[in-house]
């Protein structure tokens, strides 16, 4: 004989509760009080006849039955949206959202996103440059991807970083290195002051891109690395976005370092060129992120990985 289950709205609240640690954040996420919570908890606890969650000093903490239960639990919420999605026949028309930072997005994801959607055309995408995600190497370091996933509604994220998520499928997509980048008119001979080697930077402004993420390429260690001296590796233009300072290098108001895969784009189009073949290579990667378990559009999320890989691995990206 098979046994009892208790109600899904019970489960579904201990889930909630047990990945956000608070009876608040689940009420929230579910659109529904925290005394229903409470209420859904207390009685599922009474249903199985022993305690999911304890308080500690103001905190919940779950018990090792709670712990042991959580895994297999998600995983068949994860299966039942499936099943649902199979009856509504969402297979035919899916779509995915995926997350990069705003300049990775910007400048190498979307101009190549042409060729994903005439390979897979039933598959819709949704793209997120949120800033509250960009790496900073301690969220991500903690474990708490997971629920970073599920917060956020997001399939797939594209990540800088040194590959550290635990929890999560992690997969390498780019090696990357910095280098200067800049209009083709300040290496003409046209120019006063034509840029053929790193000394020459002393007669040209800078550019900086000073966006908050880790590893962002920094001039002093381009300058060290590469034993130039005379130049000041502080003055210059600053931004906030290295989108920003590539318009500024485009319109041949200084020299920038970035990431060269960022400007690949601009410099098959003749907009940037690199002055001089001296690049920085760096610690960070790009990274593909998923979560471990398998959602219910993981056909669209296993295509378009695949889709990235062969991207990555073309000359020049």
């Amino acid at each position: 004989m098979s046994q009892q289950l208790p109600p899904l709205n019970a489960l579904r609240a201990f889930e909630a509760v047990a990945r956000h640690l608070s009876f608040t954040k689940a009420a929230a996420e579910l659109n529904v009080t925290r005394a229903a919570i409470s209420h859904q908890i207390k009685f599922l606890e009474e249903f199985l006849g022993f305690a999911l969650i304890e308080r500690h000093n103001r905190t919940l903490v779950l018990t090792k039955a709670a712990v042991a239960a959580l895994p297999p639990l998600r995983s068949g919420f994860d299966h039942l949206a499936q099943a649902v999605s199979l009856m509504h026949g969402e297979r035919q028309a899916e779509s995915i959202t995926v997350w990069a930072a705003s300049s990775f997005a910007s400048k190498w994801l979307v101009p190549r996103l042409h060729r994903f959607s005439r390979q897979h055309p039933d598959i819709d995408m949704k793209i997120s440059g949120d800033a509250g995600l960009v790496d900073t190497d301690t969220a991500t370091e903690s474990g708490a991807m997971d629920g970073v996933f599920r917060s956020h509604q997001v399939d797939v994220m594209i990540r800088f970083g040194f590959g550290h998520y635990a929890g999560c499928r992690v997969d390498k997509l780019l090696s990357v290195s910095a280098a200067p980048l800049c209009s083709p008119e300040l290496v003409s001979e046209a120019h006063p002051h034509p840029l053929h080697a790193p000394s020459d930077l002393v007669f040209h402004t800078l550019l900086h891109d000073d966006t908050a993420y880790v590893g962002h390429p920094r001039w002093a260690d381009w300058l060290a690395l590469h034993g130039v001296s005379g130049v000041n590796a502080k003055r210059g233009l600053h931004f906030n976005h290295v989108s920003l300072a590539m318009e500024a290098a485009i319109d041949g108001q200084g020299v920038l370092l970035s990431i060269k895969n960022l400007a690949q784009c601009d410099i098959e189009a003749g907009r940037l060129c690199i002055p001089f073949a001296l690049d920085m290579p760096l610690e960070q990667a790009y990274y593909i992120v998923r979560p471990q378990y398998e959602g219910v559009r993981q056909r669209a999320v296993n295509a378009f990985v695949a889709w990235l890989q062969t991207e990555a691995s073309a000359p020049g990206s």
